[in-house]
This record gives C-alpha cells, structure tokens and sequence, in this order.
C-alpha cells in the first residue's frame, strides 16, 4: 500500500487520469435536512437528510467518475480552535435530534456504496479536506471538494476545485480561481484574510467590529493580506477604519487563524483507501429497502441496467412484501353521517384521496362514491344513499393535508357537482410531481408512477372505469407514500419552487376555465360550413378542368397519377405505393404548375370544414352552448400547455379562411367583449437574456423591430434600407436559431440554395455572437449533466445527448438548444395565468381567463371593465419575470375572438 503524499500507481498505460471527489459530510448532511421535507421509514426513523445526501452522491458519481473519493465528518464538539479561542461556534444553536439519529444512517449508505467516511480527533471536516487535496495537488491529480460551505474556497486552486450547493441538494456551483475573483472580488489565498477582517457570526469568528465584506473586500483588492493591510495601517483610507483596525488587530489575527483550514495532519490511510470502481448495488439494496427509499433503487437500477438475478429476487421479495403490506389496509364503507364524521375527526395526518367516476371523461363523467385514506385505514364513501358530495366538506379543510392525483380533475367533477376547490396549500398532486421529474415520459399514469416510485402494482390500474371500492380506497392509501418520495426527489432536483409556486396553482386556474367553456355561435359555424362547401366545389372543378379529366383528388395514387405521369411535373419522392404527394412536395411544385395551388388549397379547405367546423359543432354541449376544451398540463417534455376534445390550440390562423373559425367564438354576454393579450416575440426576447447577446439586448430594449434588426446587421445595410425579402429571411434565422435550424432546414423554409443559407446562419452567428456562445455552452451543459432547464428550473433529459448514431444525438443537441427558450417561454405565461388569476379573484370583476393558445391569453369580460382588465393584464404577463430585455404584450379587444387581434 502507498501512503497518502506519494503518486497513485496507475500501472503501465494511464487510461484516466485520477480524480479524487472529496464530501463534506456535515455540510451536505445540515443542507439536505433544512432542504427536504421530513421523511420516515418503516421503523420511524426520520431519513430527510440521508435521502438528499444519497441524492447528491448518486449525481456526483454519475458525472464526476471519480478514481479516490472519501466523506470527512467533525469528529466532536471540541477541537484545536477552541484552544485558541473558547468562544468558537459557541453560539451554534444545538443539532435537532430527528438529525443526530440521521448521522449513522449515512455513513451505513457510505459503508454499502464502499466509500470511507474519515473523521480525527481535535480536528474539523474541513482540516481533513484540506490536508487530502493539498496531498493530492501535489502528486499531480484533479480534486473537487463537494460542500455547502463557502470558507471551504480559500482550497480553491488550478487542481482544486470547490463545488458549492446552490437550490435544493444537487444543484451545485463549480469554482475555480477565477470564479472566485469574479464572485468574491478576492482571490482564494484572500479568503481567510477576509474571515479575518469581517469575522463570521455562524462559527462565532469576532473579526473586526463594524468591517462588514464590502469594506474587507475593498481593503484586499489594495492589500495582499491581513497582515499587509496592518504593517501599512498609514496607507488604510478614512481615521475611523484606521482606528478600527488598530484597536482590533489581534482580534483580527486571531479570526484569520481560526478561519484557516489545516492542510498539514497526519492522515495514516493510503492512497488505495481512497480508491474507487463503482459501486455493488447487492450491497445498497437491503440498506435502501431499510430506509424506505424504493425510489433511489429504481433509479440506480436504471442507470446501471439489469442487476444480477440475486439482486432482482431480493427486490421482487422486498416489492411484493410491501404491496401486501398496503394492499392489507383496514377497509370499510361509510354509508352514515356519523360515521364518516367520526372517521373525519380522528384524520390529522395526510390523506390520500380518489374520485370515484364513471364516464369517457372527468369534465362529464358521474361521480359514484369517494375513496379516502391514510396509512391507518381506507375508507369508501359512495354517494348513492344517505351521503352525497357536500357531507365531505370537512375534507376540503386548508388544515387537512390532502394527496391527490390529477387535482384538476378533482376541481372539475366537485365543481359540476356543486363544490368548489380552492388552492389553499393543503394540496399535493402527485400527477404533477410525477410529470415535473420525468417530463419526457409522456402521460402519466397513476399505477405506472406508484410502481416506478414505491415499487408497487395498486389494486386500481385505471381511474374513470367500474372498479372496486376497497380496491380503490387501498389504492388511495398508497398516496401518502408516494407524496413523501415525489417531493423529497422534487427538493432534491431544485423542482419544488416550480411546483408550488406554478404547476399546482395553475391546475386550479384550469380547472376554472375547463368547467367555463367558450361560448360558439353555432349558427355561424354552420354558415361556415356552406362557405367551405362552396369553396371545395368551386376548387374541384378548377382541379378537374386543369387535369382534363375527374379523377378521386383525396386519392394520393390517383393523384400522383395525374400530377406526374399525365401533367409530367417533376417527381420529388417515391413511396412504396407510388409518388410521394405530400404536402412538402406539393409545396415545391406549386411554381411548375396552377393546379398544385388549387391542390394546397383543396386540403387546407377540406381539414378546415371537417376538423374543425364539423369537428367543432360535435362538441358544442347543448345545456351551456359552449365548448369545453380539456388542457393537459403533465404531457409535452417542454413544459407547453396542450389541449384536446376540441383542441382549441392548433385552429391555423395563417389563412383567412382559417382566421375566420374565430368569428364563432364569442363572450357570453352580448354587452361582453373577448380580450386576447399576447406576448410579442417572447422566445427571441428569453433568446437574448440568456445569450447576453449585446446587440439583441440593445435591440429589444430600444423597442426596434428585432428581424428589421437583425437584417441590417447581417445585411450591413441600415434600418431604412432593409427591403421585405431581407426581413423575411432575418426572421427565419430568429426563429430558426431558436430551434437549432440547420443550413438545409433554412434553405428549405426560404426556398434558396443550401450554401447561400450557410452563410446567412454564418454571418447572423458572427454579428451575435452572444447566440453562438450560448448554443455552444448550452450543448456542453447537457453533455455534462444530461439535463437542460428553463429560468423556472424546469428539466428537459437528453439521454441520446452522447448517443453514437448522429441523428439521435443532433436531435438531442438542437433540443438542449431550444428547451431552455420554449421551456421558459412556457412557465412565464404559466406564471402569469397564476397571478393574473390571483388578481381577478381579488378585484370582484366579472371578467374571466378562457383560454391560453401558446403565447396568447384569451378573457371575456364586460365592455366596461375592458380598459382596466387590459391594463391590469398587461402589467401581470410583462412583469411575471424579470429579464434583461423588457417582455412586450399586445392587448386588443373585440366583439369575437376573431376580432380581437
């Protein structure tokens, strides 16, 4: 064995080189308990902190790879400073018991992952790291010191790096030298002459009385050190400061000693103590099953594949054996009103809940009976004899913590059935929680996130079918359980903020607006109706006449047929069935031929009349008039708002004919007005926050119009000059560049040779260069960490982001690119639909949010509170978030949705 100071053996060839990650224990250990939600096990030991810790130590192997890696802890309370100085950390408050009882519960993790937890006598955690990475500075290797600690980046150097934990567990901030001047204004050397001047009241530094950082900073960007700033006390600005620092010189030099990391112990283990393959998850699976913690072993199991057949048989033991745990829940009806109020007075803790409905869907379907549970008993209220739905008002209680899954659900079947829910806090949507962790997933599904999480199959595999009651409460009962992992992993992930403060607030918003509706004149619908008739008439007999001959035009052979071996237009695609008549073919024939055109238009027409105004006069509901679209909020990856039965969102509005599906959208009320506010260019305007790019900034805050802009830049030509074709193509760049355009793709929007739009992404990257600094280090983020997120934390995994195939990984690249800007983009308006809402509630207007098409917000209201309705709304959606560029909303008013535009 070698002993610590001496090289690692690294054999006859170095593939890697050696990477030593050292933990500090105590730190990360504080952190996640303050950070995380209080969680127990089965045993009822409180397991907060050693979850976040596991957290933080699954994503640092992952990404770090480390060959050395050790976790240093205080050994006691009593250490070589407080011989110096009797006060030090005297005024720490005591360590919470639910956290002492967590320390050993880490290092049993530790000792499972095969990583030496290091602690001496008379010496702090810090010592420890200090002395290890001094060691390993000198033989050579790259060490990163893993802390919540700031004093910890005096150790900062070329070798050494500090990585500090920024929101929630896992987030965390690399610095290096330069990052520290750049933060500090000091250079790491400087760090303990700083603790020296301005002391620190968490470990009872004195420093100097009155010299606060900005002065201690001040005084080290003209002086080297403490001890310089002393012997030369004539040169210190201002007789205050002077006298100061005189009177408490030794004061100051005592705080700098007592701030000062050892790095000269004498450590008795060896470097291969230290030295690290990876870790045996035979070894983690019994702890992890101890601890409760079924959703870190899914995870490992995900990133190291399938596991051994032994390791499997111990997890399917462990999953069955808690399945049968909670399947066996004490289950009864409550068919009394004492009953269910007895039940409800004894309920303190959280409790799961799910609706028990019938139907196609939640907006219509029948709600049966109630399923209520918490990890005591499950109960079933069914709402077909003594009890119906208003007996349950004690449930909505801000003081009774409930756990749902899809609570705008919930909102919309309590609402038609005469009770209202009110975001009051006392919510927690495990639909939602899901989503926000595995956005990729698509739809989320009940049973799919109990088994990824808890490791069981629930009784219930769909919601809205017949089912059994007990079936159902027991299934409820799991709910509990599930929030308690779900919101340790979204504290974890840096996700609680967006999930608080949006997503489960927004679902409230839109349960409002699904149950409201939009009123649709039905009979201009039918108008419609005849008009596209008339239109696909008139556009057949323009197709045959041109053809010479009748044929089945929405037949793509018979087409092709016509198209290319009659009319002999050039054939751009083959199909196994013959020519390729797709749209983007058409598109390129349109210059060789009139019928194409006539063509286009016939399928723009015909999707029109039967998507949407046929599509359209189905779903109107007879008893309200209106149509009642159904928002998903937990299915697209980029955090955008969809919706279905009708989609309302996809209506295409770049043709008239298109545009004029808006005139049958009106308000409620014939002295009502429809209001539709819209955010003016809000992806290009995040664009140039997050770039910095210097001349889109300046562009957006002098209020020019940015593909005017952009245009006279690349164009070199001034703003006067710019003609319509250079802002046509400027503005595909914009938009383009947001969404990873590539050369082909620009030439083929713009209809010009592929070199000529190489060099237009060339010279538009070469005039913002802020852009092309940011499409480059955003890719390198998601390289690093397999992850992008938006201004709100929101995430986007890229796991093909290293794949080997180059369309996969090009993808993922563009994706990396965009999901910042588009996600952003859509948590802003989320953000503003909450306060907007918030703000309605308060003012007593009648005006009501209807609907939200991407960028755009649509309300009714009264004609006379349209003016302030506009005003207050413009003030929420350009001040939902602050950005460097100033966000823009174009607000106008109309008799139908058509009109206000």
């Amino acid at each position: 064995m070698r002993a610590l100071g001496g090289p690692p053996e690294t054999g006859c060839v170095t593939i890697e080189p050696a990477k030593l990650v050292l933990i500090d224990g105590n730190s990360i250990i504080y952190r996640a308990f303050f950070a995380l939600p209080d969680l127990t096990n089965a045993a009822g030991q409180h397991t907060n902190a050693v979850y976040g810790f596991t957290q933080m130590l699954l994503k640092l192997l992952s990404e770090q790879q480390p060959t050395h890696i050790a976790v240093a802890f205080d050994a006691g309370k009593q250490t070589f400073r407080h011989a110096l100085y009797a006060e030090y950390k005297g005024t720490r408050q005591q360590t919470p018991a639910e956290l002492s009882e967590q320390f050993p519960l880490v290092r049993e993790v530790l000792a499972a992952f095969g990583i030496p937890a290091l602690e001496f006598a008379e010496f702090e955690a810090d010592d420890i790291l200090g002395t290890l990475s001094r060691m390993a500075e000198a033989t050579g290797m790259q060490t990163l010191i893993v802390s919540g600690d700031k004093d910890l980046l005096q150790l900062v150097s070329d070798r050494v790096h500090v990585a500090l934990t920024r929101r929630g567990i896992t987030d965390m901030e690399r610095f290096d030298p330069a990052l520290v001047k750049a933060r500090l204004g000091i250079t790491p050397q400087q760090v303990v002459d700083l603790k020296g001047l301005m002391g620190d009241p968490s470990d009872n530094i004195p420093g100097v009385p009155g010299v606060g950082e900005k002065t201690a900073v001040k005084l080290l960007q003209s002086f080297p050190s403490l001890e310089a700033i002393l012997a030369h006390l004539d040169h210190v600005p201002g007789a205050k400061l002077k006298a100061k620092l005189a009177e408490h010189a030794e004061a100051a030099r005592l705080s700098k000693q007592l701030a000062t990391i050892r790095r000269d112990l004498p450590i008795p283990i060896h470097w291969d103590d230290l030295a690290y393959a990876g870790y045996d998850p035979v070894r983690l699976m019994p702890v992890f099953h101890k601890l409760g913690f079924r959703s870190i072993l899914e995870r490992i199991s995900r990133e190291i594949g399938e596991v051994n057949e032994q390791a499997q048989d111990r997890e399917t033991v462990a999953v069955s054996e808690a399945a049968r745990e909670h399947v066996d829940v004490p289950f009864r009806r409550l068919t009394t009103h004492d009953a269910l109020a007895a039940w409800m007075a004894r309920r303190t803790g959280p409790v799961g809940i799910l609706p028990d409905w019938r139907g196609s869907d939640y907006q219509t379907g029948k709600l049966m009976g109630m399923a209520v549970a918490d990890r005591d008993e499950a109960v079933y209220v069914p709402f077909n004899g003594e009890l119906s739905v208003q007996d349950l008002h004690a449930l909505w209680s801000p003081a009774l913590e409930k756990v749902v899954f899809d609570v705008k659900a919930l909102a919309v079947l309590l609402e038609r059935h005469g009770t209202s829910l009110v975001h009051d806090g006392s919510y927690f949507d495990v639909m939602l929680a899901g989503y926000l962790l595995n956005p990729s997933d698509g739809e989320v599904r009940l049973p799919d996130l109990l088994e990824r999480v808890l490791r069981i199959r629930p009784p219930v595999t769909a919601l809205g079918e017949e089912v059994d009651p007990a079936d159902l409460a027991r299934t409820a009962a799991l709910l509990p359980r599930l929030r308690e992992a779900l919101a340790a992993d979204l504290a974890a992930e840096a996700l609680d903020d967006l999930f608080t403060r949006v997503e489960l607030p927004l679902a409230f918003v839109l349960a409002k607006m699904e149950v409201l509706g939009f009123y649709v004149n039905a009979d201009r619908l039918r108008e419609l109706e005849a008009e596209f008739e008339q239109q696909l008439q008139a556009l057949t007999e323009k197709i045959y006449a041109l053809a010479g001959t009748e044929f089945n035009i929405n037949s793509p052979k018979q087409l092709g047929e016509i198209l290319f071996d009659k009319l002999g237009l050039p054939a751009q695609k083959k199909t196994k069935t013959g020519y390729s008549t797709s749209a983007d073919v058409l598109e390129k024939l349109a210059p060789y031929h009139e019928i194409v055109q006539h063509i286009l238009d016939y399928r723009q027409v015909g999707k029109l009349l039967s998507t949407y105004v046929q599509g359209l006069l189905k779903v109107i509901r007879p008893e309200t008039g209106r149509v009642h679209t159904r928002f998903h909020q937990a299915l697209t990856a980029t955090g955008r708002l969809s919706s279905s039965e009708p989609n309302l969102q996809n209506i295409p509005i770049r043709l008239e004919e298109g545009r004029k599906l808006r005139r049958a959208f009106e308000p409620s009320y014939p002295d009502w007005v429809i209001l539709s506010a819209d955010y003016s260019q809000i992806e290009l305007r995040i664009l140039a926050h997050l770039s910095r790019d210097e001349a889109l900034i300046d562009a957006f805050r002098q209020g020019m119009d940015i593909h005017t802009r952009t245009a006279a830049d690349v164009f070199e030509v001034p703003p006067e000059e710019v003609t319509p074709w250079m802002r046509r193509q400027a503005k595909a760049v914009n938009f383009g560049i947001i969404y990873g355009i590539s050369d082909y793709g620009l030439a083929q929007n713009l209809n010009i040779p592929r070199a000529q739009a190489a060099k237009f992404i060339q010279d538009y990257l070469a005039k913002f260069p802020g852009v092309a600094k940011y499409m480059k280090e955003i890719v390198e983020v998601a390289r690093r960490q397999g992850y992008v997120t938006t201004l709100l934390h929101r995430r986007r995994y890229l796991p093909d982001i290293h794949s080997s195939n180059y369309n996969l990984r090009s993808f993922a690249e563009r994706t990396a690119m965009n999901t910042p800007i588009q996600g952003s983009a859509a948590d802003i308006i989320k953000l503003a639909m909450v306060e907007i809402d918030r703000a309605l509630s308060e003012t007593g207007w009648r005006a009501r949010m209807l609907l939200q098409v991407h960028d755009e917000l649509i309300f009714e209201c009264p004609e006379a509170e349209a003016d302030a309705l506009a005003s207050l709304v413009t003030d929420k959606m350009e001040h939902a978030i602050a950005l460097d560029v100033p966000l823009k909303v174009e607000v106008h008013t109309g008799k139908t949705w058509y009109d206000a535009k």
